[in-house]
Formats: structure tokens, sequence, C-alpha cells
């Protein structure tokens, strides 16, 4: 697949200013994952943005930094990071063509996903990018925000004035520079109330990675490269070991499967191996750009040295640096891998009990939800040498959904935090640092973003249900129902309750993709109706007993009823049939949990009665 003349038209058009003053509505710092689905989402309800990337490709951990083997939400294609995944199928031809890493069921070449994203932005009437761009200062004004910026190439200067900001860059530099305050490394149990956190915290972050694209140049090529300075093998020694303790896989020493755990198609090889591979601790994020710099190069070094390993020691001499993947001399992603960033100190604290157990917590985050994450907690500390222990495999979690207020800075107006900086703690931020989890992220932030601007209001006032409904409009989940797919005629309705809490989801904790089941055709009992809706209803505490039987209709009407709604027989039947039930409705006809959903939501509109960032209703109805 090419870039059609149009195209390049366009991407000319956007990388090429007239460098003096801009204006939009939207800055978006970074067009990494976050900040491009953010641009493209705010775009589509009729915002302009401008993004600001220093590298010439959108994506960011998916494509400039060659993470293009994507971990999780395989079943669920929610929003842009589904679009982006049909697009993959469309290139490749078709689900199977992508499979072809164990790692992973969807693996790219980045050049392809950085194509396909900057398409997606071309097709988009309000977006402009500025590649090669480096911010340089921000400030906040009475009107909005001024941002000034250079350009890598040129050396020219402009400055960008917009009503909203989002910081989407890689470590959360934005909201660092404003003073916003954030945390850094392993939280104490303090602070998060997390069984399973330190006693006392402490700065240490996740190991990062410089990925590295190797290409098979088939049987009899030698494509070693010069062996690189300090090269020892024995600090490679048991990288074959592909034990994984979360599915008890005992076997422990294929070479071979461990070079093919990032194949990608086309000959294609993600080299990006943690155990005894070519991960680094390197703390760089309190560093200036320069120190930065200086200690990245360690981390190519440190591929290189396995890159030789691998060729070397263990034989694939086939396997050479694919020099044609990326915009770069010396073959490697723009950008490195970071993990973790600074993580915000938000409105909304998303720990690991929040996921664990989101029903049974203070905080009723699971009402917030704006993006879903089924990936387990996978923490990477192999480099560091004495971290805290804290085995990260053995914290056994369903898939959950992420709470609007973890975008949002606790006392700081008209900044959205994106990407990997959102306010969860080092714990979970082991989950929703994943690709369709911070695309996800990127895409709720530009929904809210865009409806601040539109409503003149700051992004802390918007509805929270408003932000909801819009992205579940654009094929959002915003709970992590595995059962409940965009496909389902009653996707919008089952996600809408179950974001109220009145019928809840069944967690599942499951190998590398966790489950929550919704379970829409099982029969519901009056019992379990009631207790949802006594959340809503208090009166409902001192005046109905219910009956652990499967509800009928008769009793979806009784317990109506007894709060006031005037309904009867007729008018259950209007209501099903309108939402294509099929067959005669009596009274006593069974419900399902689906047809219970229905008729919660267009008689009752529980949905539409706002929470706040904790999940508390805003009102309280007597």
């Amino acid at each position: 697949m090419r870039y059609s003349a149009c195209i390049i038209v366009v991407l000319l058009l956007i990388s090429s200013w007239a460098w003096g003053q801009l204006k939009t509505d939207l800055i978006i710092v970074g067009g990494g994952a976050s900040g491009t689905t953010a641009a493209i989402q705010s775009s589509r309800l009729g915002v302009r943005s401008i993004i600001i990337e220093e590298t010439p490709w959108l994506g960011g951990m998916l494509t400039a930094a060659g993470v293009s083997a994507i971990d999780g939400n395989h079943r669920l294609p929610s929003g842009l990071w589904g679009e982006f995944r049909e697009k993959l199928y469309a290139h490749y031809g078709g689900p199977k063509a992508v499979e072809t890493g164990w790692v992973s069921n969807t693996l790219f070449e980045p050049k392809v996903g950085a194509r396909i994203l900057q398409e997606m932005v071309s097709a988009e009437p309000h977006i402009s990018v500025l590649f090669n761009t480096r911010w340089k200062s921000v400030a906040k004004t009475d009107s909005g925000w001024i941002v000034h910026v250079t350009d890598l190439k040129t050396g020219k200067s402009a400055t960008i004035e917009g009503k909203l900001l989002i910081d989407a860059t890689e470590l959360g530099d934005v909201m660092a520079y404003l003073k916003v305050p954030y945390y850094l490394g392993m939280d104490s149990r303090e602070l998060t109330k997390e069984k399973f956190a330190l006693e006392q915290g402490n700065d240490i972050v996740q190991d990062l990675t410089y990925v590295i694209t190797l290409r098979d140049f088939g049987p009899g090529a030698d494509k070693t490269i010069k062996k690189p300075k300090g090269y020892n093998k024995e600090e490679f020694a048991g990288c074959c070991d592909i034990s994984d303790p979360a599915t008890f896989n005992k076997d422990n020493n294929d070479c071979f499967k461990m070079v093919t755990y990032g194949r990608l198609p086309n000959g294609r090889f993600m080299i990006n191996w943690p155990k005894k591979g070519n991960d680094i601790y390197l703390n760089i994020i309190e560093k200036t750009p320069e120190e930065r710099a200086k200690l990245l190069e360690e981390a190519k070094q440190m591929t290189l040295r396995f890159v030789y390993y691998i060729q070397h020691e263990l034989g694939f001499k086939n396997l050479g640096i694919d020099y044609d993947q990326y915009p770069t001399k010396d073959g490697f992603p723009m950008i490195p891998y970071h993990r973790e960033s600074r993580r915000l100190k938000a409105k909304a604290l998303f720990a690991l009990q929040h996921v664990m157990t989101p029903y049974d917590t203070p905080e009723k985050y699971y009402r917030t939800g704006i993006a879903v994450g089924d990936y387990t907690i996978d923490h990477h500390h192999y480099k560091y040498g004495n971290a805290p222990e804290i085995d990260f495999v053995k914290i056994r979690v369903p898939s959950y959904n992420v709470p609007m207020g973890v975008l949002l800075p606790e006392n700081f107006e008209d900044l959205i935090v994106a990407e990997k900086s959102i306010g969860v703690t080092n714990i979970v931020n082991g989950a929703t640092r994943l690709q369709p989890v911070v695309l996800g992220i990127g895409q709720a932030s530009g929904a809210l973003a865009a409806l601040a601007i539109k409503q003149g209001k700051k992004p802390s006032e918007v509805s929270i249900r408003e932000v909801q409904a819009v992205l579940l409009k654009h094929k959002v989940f915003i709970m992590p129902f595995i059962d409940v797919q965009l496909a389902d005629p009653h996707f919008e309705i089952l996600h809408k309750v179950g974001a109220t809490g009145i019928l809840k989801g069944y967690g599942v904790p499951y190998k590398w993709a966790n489950q929550t089941w919704f379970y829409p055709e099982r029969e519901i009992s009056e019992y379990e109706l009631v207790q949802g809706l006594r959340l809503y209803f208090p009166v409902l505490a001192n005046k109905w007993e219910a009956s652990g039987e499967p509800l009928t209709v008769q009793g979806a009407i009784n317990i109506l009823k007894s709060i006031d709604v005037a309904v009867d027989t007729e008018k259950i039947a209007q209501v099903l049939t309108k939402y294509g039930f099929v067959g005669q409705v009596t009274a006593e006809t069974t419900l399902n949990r689906r047809w219970t959903a229905v008729l919660i939501e267009d008689i009752l509109k529980v949905f539409e009665r706002d929470v706040d960032f904790k999940g508390n209703l805003v009102e309280t109805r007597n």
C-alpha cells in the first residue's frame, strides 16, 4: 500500500508551516498513541487541533518506538483501536495475516502502522501536525494557552495559541514544566491503600527498551554486525528462558521461540525481550534532554550487544538490522519504549483495588469509565538489580475500565493529561500502559476536550455521562464487557446500564487476557434487580421484599410501581418490541439481563443522572 498523491500533499501541507503565530482550539503536545487518537476524536466532533510531534511519525510507542506487537484488548476492539486494527487487517489480508508472533494477536511493521495513522489523521479536516517540532515553553493565559515551538530541521520558531492543552508526551514533561503535582516510582501502601504496595515508596521506575527491528535476509545470508564495544556473552546467558508463570508454562529453553516472540509480517522481527535481553534500567524521567540523549545511547548499545548475541552466539546470522524500517541512519526507531512515566496527581487515583473489586470500593470509578483494558499487571524490573520484590504476575485481576478522573489534575484547570501519565498507581500502570488502553485514553481525552471547547466549559465541568455517551456513539467500550460487542444491537444500552452498576459485570482473571462478562442472556432474579435499583432509589430499602425467583414482566411492573413509575404489561410490551423483542409479551414472560437493561434504560433513564469523579451520584433521589 502506498500513499495516494492526495495524502502526500496533505502531509506536506501540515508539516511545512508558514511559521509565526498559529491559532487553534486544542493544542496537543505529543503525537504518540494518545495524542494521535485525541486529535482524531476531537476532529470528528468538529474541533480544530494542532499536534506538536518531535519525530516524523505519528503513533509513539506503536510506531516511532517500534513496539508493533499489540498487548491486550484483542476481544475488546474499542473505538479507534478497533478502527486501526481493521485497517491493519485490510492491509495484510485479515486477522490471521497479523498473528505472526506468539506474544500478540496483532503484529505489524512499524512503518505500515505509521502510514495508517497518518492516513487516518489526513482524512480529518480539523487536524494540523507539526512534525520534527519540539515545544520549548508553555504558558497559561486568561483565554487559554500559548506554546512556543521550534522546528528541529530549520531552527525556526513559532507560537501556538489554543483554548485547551493536552499533555500527550511520553514522560509527562508538560505537566512537570507547569509544576502540576505528580507521582514517580513505586508507591507506598499509605498512599494507595494497595495490599501489594510497598511499606515505603521509592523513585524506581520500570526498565525501558530501545527496540530494534530485524529482517530475515534468507538462508545463507550473514548479516552479523560488528562486535559491539564491551560485548560479553554472559550478559545474555539465559535469554532463551520462555517460561511464563501467568500460564504455568515451564518450557524454559527455546531460543527459536524467544527470537520469534515478536515476529512481524514480511519476515521482520521486533527485538523487545525482557529476560536477559535488551531491557535496561535508565531512570531518565527527571533528566534534561541532553542527559536523556546521552543515557539513551547506553540503551542502544545494550540492544546492539543483544543483536550480536542473537546472530553470533545463537546462530541467527540471517537476521539483520532492517535499515529501511525507520527514517534513521542507525536503523533504530526514533524513540525508546518507555514503560513508565510521571503519574498525575489527579481527581481520581486509580488503584489496584479498583481493578480487582470495582464494585466493592468506596469510590465507584467503574461508573465513570472512558477506556478499557484486559492485560494483566505487567512490570519489568529485571535490570534494576535489587528492586523491592513485588510478584506482579501473581496479582490476579479481571479486565477493567479507566475512570475519567485520571485525565484531570486535582487542582489545575484547562489541562488534560494522557499517554502513560494519567492518575494511576505504579502497580496499575503495569496494565494501563499498554497500547490499546493508551489509544483509548487519547480518544477519551479528545472527546472531553472537544465537549469542553464547544460548551465553553472547563474540562472538569463537563458531564461525565455526556463524555461517555459521545464515546459510545463512536464505538468505544466504556465497560469491559467481553460479551457485549459492537455488533450487539443493544451495545450502547448494555454499556450504559453496566456503567450505572444496577446490573453488574462478572470479572474473571484469565492468563494474559482478563475478562469481564455481562451475560446478557442469563436470567435475573427480582432480588438482583432490586439490589441494583436501591443504589438509585433508596425507598426500595424499606418498601420491597424481593424474591430470588426469576424476574417476570409482572415482577418488573411491581418493582417499578414501588418507586412510583406507572407501567403495565402493555407499556412493557411496547418498549420491548421497540428494541427487537420477538414473541408475545405477557405478565408471565421471563426477562433476562438484556431485556431488563432495556427496560431500565428506556423507562428509568438512570444513565442520565450524572456522577462525580468518584462515581457518586450528583443528585439524590428519594
